[in-house]
């Protein structure tokens, strides 16, 4: 079973995404769930979400606390909350960041890392700075999850007429995502 935590801020679209991969794995015959953690929290504030893909039934129903890999939609979250806790080892931490490999390995000590300007490439593609379908691409490439080709479905239903745009954000992604090994 590969498990995955997001952190994001409202309105973000941490939980978007975490629906679009599951909805991707179980286009691909497996199995997954994907769910939210947050309380009255508006817009702004952080937010987590959930992500358990597996090639078997998922019977576990608590919150993810030993992630295989972590997803940050947001570098200012750094300041509130440790989002590599509890990481296994060999999993990667998935940043949205134009940080340098240097300051990314600091915050991130014997960690694999996987960093792209999300937010760059989101204002570039969507006109926007929401980054979450643009974050698919970066955990698709550190993790293979499941097959980026596997996503174009779910995207299309979820955005509709936007729906090109999001997966030119996505792929651009993927592919200037930068691997940093621990």
């Amino acid at each position: 079973m590969i498990e995955v935590r997001f952190h994001g801020r409202g309105g973000q679209g941490a939980v978007t995404l975490a629906e679009l991969i599951a909805q991707a794995a179980i286009k691909s015959n497996m199995y997954a769930q994907a769910f939210p953690s947050f309380g009255p929290e508006r817009r702004g504030a952080p937010v987590q979400a959930f992500l358990r893909v597996s090639d078997r039934p998922i019977r576990l129903r608590a919150k993810v606390y030993h992630p295989n890999n972590v997803v940050i939609l947001d570098a200012t979250l750094l300041g509130v909350v440790n989002p590599s806790e509890g990481l296994k080892e060999g999993g990667f931490v998935v940043i949205n960041s134009n940080k340098s490999e240097d300051e990314l390995k600091n915050l991130f000590p014997g960690c694999n890392i996987a960093v792209v300007d999300a937010t760059h490439i989101a204002k570039e593609e969507l006109g926007v700075p929401i980054t979450n379908t643009t974050m698919l691409g970066a955990l698709v490439k550190a993790s293979n999850i499941v097959d980026i080709e596997m996503l174009e479905e779910p995207v299309r239903e979820r955005f509709g007429v936007v729906a090109q745009r999001n997966i030119n954000a996505y792929k651009r992604a993927f592919n200037e995502t930068k691997i940093i090994k621990a």
